[in-house]
């Protein structure tokens, strides 16, 4: 069974961002309402999407002066 995930997570990029925009969602949701703390869904769906990468080097330059 975690084969078989893992060989759709990875082989088809629909899933994943199908998959990143509704944690968007949902964390954006759960920021205006007491769903889950701090929206951690949100965080999680943008490092799905690949958010993170775009800044996390600007982050290190500016960490870096």
């Amino acid at each position: 069974m975690k084969k078989y995930f893992k060989k759709i997570w990875t082989n088809n990029p629909t899933v994943r961002k199908t998959t990143g925009v509704v944690f968007v969602i949902f964390g954006l949701i759960s920021i205006i309402t007491p769903f889950t703390p701090v929206g951690f869904l949100l965080l999680l769906g943008l490092e799905i999407l690949g958010i993170r990468i775009l800044f996390w080097d600007k982050l290190k330059n500016w960490f870096r002066k």
